[in-house]
């Protein structure tokens, strides 16, 4: 030790702390090993200081970056989600017609076989009439000729040329009942084709919005699943909380008009409309859940710089039930979801506090302010600013507490501030 304090002493030479009373005169000797110990104590506080910072700054700054890249992405989901819902409307609107249009096809082409048969029918009329006449003609000609030679009278005007006038007439109409046929013919041949055209129009049409509806139905799931996970992180049953929101959005209304079936039926529209009806409830479970979070109080009620001083759990042996946020006096506090104003005023421990109830059970306090704008019975909405971080009460530096409290009983508010970071 002599050594070491020799070989110091260059750079640290001894020093002496004189301690003066009324009748004696006393003195600390501070040698250069006891000097070295201190300052290295010193640099090292001081550098455990530094790096602590430096870890909450890096941290600050990342959480920022991260935040703004979960909102980036929520609006490139949230705008694919509209154009998936756009390209659906359309290529159901499509379908909608080429089923239209291939219904009219088949009306024309039952039209024009109900044609095409009465020109069948007409046709045979028309030949069986000509056979008769023909028959009838030849043999009217037999016995006027045996007539004519039994009664040897002599032979009346020949009557050949009207008869042929006749038949000819008789043949042209046969023959245009024919040409009718064949058009008809020509017709129903073009309308079938027409109808399988529009029959693989419309299969296509299905399977494009089958595929949409498939993306758009994966897509909503997805989303579902992190806000069902928000409300478990935070001690909620979802179902209890989808309940609570849909019995306050129930209203029904409107005059109700009869259905319409189609008789026809067709699996795949069928399936379309069971996978349609299945996005809808998804989706409405979205929103759903999109109010109920608004009426969480999921934001940061400090916004400006600070640090975490405490978390919440038992200290010093007894239950810290929030957590403090520590920064200077008069730093903005903000409200952290819808709410009305139940308590403001000075609180024991709590020194100036603010408790508001939010929906759903739920309530925050923030205490040891130095300043209280808003008053009982105020309605105050997320981000308003109430008042101002202080050091009153039981409290040993100017700092926030915030508490969330779930029907009376406080609950860790880290796990609302993470819900609010994977809702956003």
């Amino acid at each position: 030790m002599d050594r070491l304090n020799a070989s110091l002493e260059k750079w640290l030479p001894e020093q002496r702390l004189f301690l003066r009373s009324d009748d004696t005169t006393r003195f600390v000797r501070l040698r250069p090993v006891t000097q070295m110990v201190g300052i290295s104590g010193i640099t090292l506080v001081f550098g455990w200081t530094l790096v602590a910072s430096s870890f909450l700054v890096i941290d600050a700054v990342s959480s920022g970056d991260t935040r703004d890249q979960i909102q980036r992405s929520q609006a490139a989901f949230e705008e694919r989600l509209a154009e998936l819902q756009t390209e659906r409307d359309a290529r159901a609107a499509e379908a909608l017609a080429a089923q239209s249009r291939f219904a009219v096809a088949l009306d024309q082409v039952s039209q024009m076989q109900s044609q095409l048969l009465l020109s069948e029918e007409s046709r045979r009329e028309m030949e069986t009439g000509l056979a008769a006449v023909q028959s009838t003609l030849r043999d009217t000609m037999a016995d006027r000729d045996i007539a004519v030679a039994d009664a040897g009278i002599a032979p009346a005007p020949d009557r050949t040329e009207e008869f042929s006038v006749a038949l000819d007439i008789l043949s042209g109409e046969l023959r245009s009942s024919a040409d009718q046929r064949t058009e008809a013919v020509e017709e129903a041949q073009a309308a079938k084709l027409t109808a399988q055209e529009l029959t693989v129009e419309r299969d296509q049409i299905l399977a494009r919005n089958d595929e949409i509806l498939t993306q758009l139905e994966d897509a909503v799931t997805v989303s579902v699943a992190p806000l069902d996970e928000v409300f478990r992180n935070v001690g909620m049953n979802p179902d209890e909380v989808l309940r609570t929101i849909r019995s306050g959005y129930s209203g029904q209304g409107g005059p109700l008009t009869p259905m319409s079936y189609s008789t026809r039926g067709n699996a795949a529209l069928t399936d379309t409309e069971v996978k349609a009806r299945q996005i809808i409830v998804t989706l409405d479970q979205m929103n759903t859940y999109r109010i109920a979070i608004e009426k969480l109080p999921l934001a940061m009620p400090v916004t400006a710089n600070f640090r975490y001083t405490s978390g919440f759990g038992r200290r010093w042996g007894r239950m810290h039930e929030g957590i403090d946020m520590a920064g200077p006096v008069g730093t903005p506090i903000h409200v952290t979801g819808d709410g009305v104003v139940t308590f403001a005023g000075r609180q024991g421990a709590y020194g100036n506090l603010i408790k508001i109830r939010h929906e759903l059970g739920t309530e925050t306090r923030y205490a040891h302010l130095s300043r209280i704008n808003v008053k009982v019975g105020d309605r105050v909405s997320q981000g308003d600013r109430i008042g101002d971080m202080g050091n009153t009460g039981r409290s040993t530096g100017p700092h926030l507490h915030y508490e969330v409290r779930m029907n009376g009983r406080a609950v860790d508010p880290m796990s609302f501030i993470k819900a609010a970071d994977n809702v956003q």
